[in-house]
């Protein structure tokens, strides 16, 4: 096999032969439901350029959209966003695998619950059978008739949740017709055992790239139009005589700066001819860009329950100056200003570099970023500065010690300090309230429950419920640190795959019951208070807590309390106190030195407890954090807890 290529070609700089050997060999990228149809693929944007790039025509076909416009963008965007049973994959599994389907009758939809009713309102169980038996056939028959499959050489798919099932499907219609094509698979589900899984089980899957493909693309298409073995390339899988085989792992691919702009044209022509976007000068949705990959935070201390990451833990990222530009190009080429990274978590770098540069060049973006919660004031308002009206801080517990055990790296301070700052500075946060941990306590329950009652002026979690177990994650991986008496693929794989699958090498999500984790019953009453915040928050007026300032003066109004506003006046040492805990959590001590105050460390000690007894400040081990505000100029009293189309599913 030739020498391996980079990841970006010159087509200029080919041999005649090669170019017209490239060209001749077209390649179709395409995004399958369930994905969500209002914002573009990125595996798809960022694929295109690059392989087109290497000489080969290369074309995106967003079929998810078509799927959306026909049973309802809001059916549709609710199933994407489902998480639980493997609804999307099941309605798929007849049509991909036939008189091999596990659930022929249909029972998933009587074994959902709950979840049934979360996603069909009117409670209609026939509901789900019939996008099954009707409008999934409908579809498939729309995408084999809407597309010239025949002249594609490689059609590929990018499977990321429940996306694979009605790939599957797809790839086994187009090959029945076009015996020729060759299908390709990758993206999240292909990675590590489960990708080589569905490679020995399912016919339909030629190849597979297991792991990042920017390298191996090009060196597979190549390989390819050379008629070379592909399974030679590093980082791809193919079946031999239903035998799994593979070149070897590609390195770890670092050169994020030399990958291009991706283009995301094909989706807004789609979804605009669909309907499932307005044909505007301004576009309305959030375009997913790349700053960086993996998690900084994961590589020195992987969190206990995350599953992302498979192989490729490692951070890398983007110059500051690169993600400006790209910003920039994509805004001018696609007409909209909303961008969603799609990065683990922030590099602490952008903090200093990125968020300044977007600030000075006055463009009027808005951001989406996930971050580690441990930010300052100054860098809450500097990332509002540069734009960014939308994060998600990977807050998960408001128990210090349960944070601990979860390996987070914040205490419950940290959390709530984050969401002050945030609020006040007008920016959305995406979190919520995990449970189940080996080694809690209920008081690290009862304890949260108590402080969520003093914590109605600040934006609620999104929902609460015990962690899931998902491959890749310690919790899965490590069973010495975390025993369990049962590890299994969660049930409903049983529902989607058919019986020559390895459900415990395909599985992502597992049902488990870890060892010395707390009953149901001990999380009844934090779930109380998470439904009581979220009913506080969405009062008109919200509940605030106001702190007014002058020189030895404060002055702290309180309505969190329904019909019970408070105004309570404090001056001189307790006022000085209060504020030299308001930036950021301080020990007594800490307390003292700042606020100049004469008094020895137990009376400051007492007058920081009865701040936390009257609900102003909240303690954490030898931390105080002061809970109010800034009135006035700054805040932000219409956060809303409604983001627009770039949310982000936890």
């Amino acid at each position: 096999m030739a020498k391996p290529v980079g990841p970006v070609g010159d087509p200029g700089a080919l041999k005649a032969e090669d170019r017209a050997a490239r060209a001749a060999m077209a390649v179709a990228l395409v995004s399958m439901p369930f994905v969500s149809a209002r914002r573009p693929s990125i595996q798809l944007g960022l694929l295109k350029p690059l392989i087109a790039s290497h000489g080969f025509p290369t074309t995106t076909i967003h079929l998810n959209i078509d799927f959306a416009a026909q049973i309802g963008i809001d059916l549709y965007e609710a199933l994407c966003q489902h998480r639980g049973a493997l609804v999307g994959d099941w309605l798929f599994s007849v049509a991909a695998f036939g008189d091999r389907a596990p659930d022929p009758e249909g029972s998933l939809a009587d074994d959902l619950g709950p979840e049934f009713d979360a996603l069909f309102a009117a409670g209609d169980r026939t509901q789900l059978r019939t996008l099954r038996d009707t409008a999934v056939p409908a579809y498939l028959a729309h995408a084999l008739a809407a597309v010239d499959w025949s002249q594609f050489a490689v059609v590929g798919f990018t499977s990321t949740f429940q996306q694979s099932v009605a790939s599957f499907a797809l790839a086994a219609a187009v090959k029945q017709r076009w015996p020729q094509v060759i299908t390709l698979f990758g993206g999240a589900n292909f990675e590590g055992p489960m990708g080589r899984e569905l490679v020995r089980s399912i016919d339909a899957v030629d190849l597979a790239v297991s792991g990042e493909a920017d390298l191996a693309i090009g060196q597979l298409l190549i390989a390819l139009s050379r008629g070379e073995d592909p399974a030679l390339v590093p980082g791809v899988l193919a079946r031999r005589d239903g035998v799994v085989v593979d070149g070897g792992e590609q390195p770890l691919f670092d050169q994020l700066d030399a990958l291009p702009v991706p283009d995301y044209q094909e989706y807004f022509e789609r979804a605009e001819q669909l309907g499932i976007l307005a044909r505007t000068e301004r576009r309305n949705t959030q375009l997913p860009y790349e700053s960086a990959r993996g998690c900084w935070w994961g590589a020195r201390k992987h969190c206990t329950f995350c599953g992302l990451n498979g192989r490729t833990m490692a951070f890398r990222a983007k110059r500051p100056g690169r993600v400006v530009a790209e910003l920039g190009r994509l805004a001018e080429r696609h007409r909209t200003f909303e961008f969603a990274a799609v990065d683990n978590i922030l590099d602490p770098a952008y903090l200093d570099d990125l968020m300044p540069a977007l600030a000075a060049s006055e463009a009027t973006y808005g951001l989406f970023y996930e971050v580690k919660a441990d930010l300052s004031r100054a860098q809450v308002r500097a990332m509002r500065a540069a734009g960014v009206w939308h994060i998600q801080p990977g807050i998960e517990s408001l128990s210090s010690h349960v944070l601990r055990l979860m390996r987070k790296g914040t205490r419950s301070s940290t959390n709530v300090n984050l969401m002050r700052w945030a609020n006040h500075y007008g920016i959305h946060v995406t979190w919520n309230i995990l449970w189940g941990f080996p080694g809690e306590t209920p008081d690290d329950y009862r304890d949260q429950a108590a402080l969520m009652r003093n914590l109605t002026h600040l934006q609620p979690p999104g929902g609460g419920g015990r962690i899931w177990m998902e491959r890749f994650s310690p919790i899965f991986s490590d069973r010495e640190a975390f025993p369990a008496s049962l590890v299994e693929p969660d049930r409903s794989y049983r529902k989607v795959y058919p019986a020559n699958v390895d459900l415990a090498e395909v599985a992502y999500f597992f049902e488990y019951q870890l060892d010395g984790a707390l009953p149901d019953e001990d999380y009844a009453e934090i779930s109380s208070a998470l439904i009581e915040w979220t009913a506080a928050w969405q009062q008109s007026p919200r509940p605030t807590l106001r702190l007014w300032r002058a020189p030895g003066l404060i002055q702290v109004d309180d309505t969190r309390r329904p019909g019970a506003r408070s105004i309570t006046t404090f001056r001189g040492p307790l006022a000085a106190l209060y504020l030299a805990c308001f930036d950021a959590a301080r020990t007594p001590a800490d307390a003292r030195t700042r606020s100049g105050v004469p008094h020895g460390a137990d009376e400051v000690e007492r007058a920081l407890d009865e701040f936390v007894a009257r609900g102003l400040m909240m303690r954490d081990g030898n931390l105080f954090l002061a809970l109010a505000l800034p009135a006035g100029a700054g805040g932000n009293e219409q956060l809303s807890n409604e983001v627009g189309p770039g949310e982000r599913p936890l």
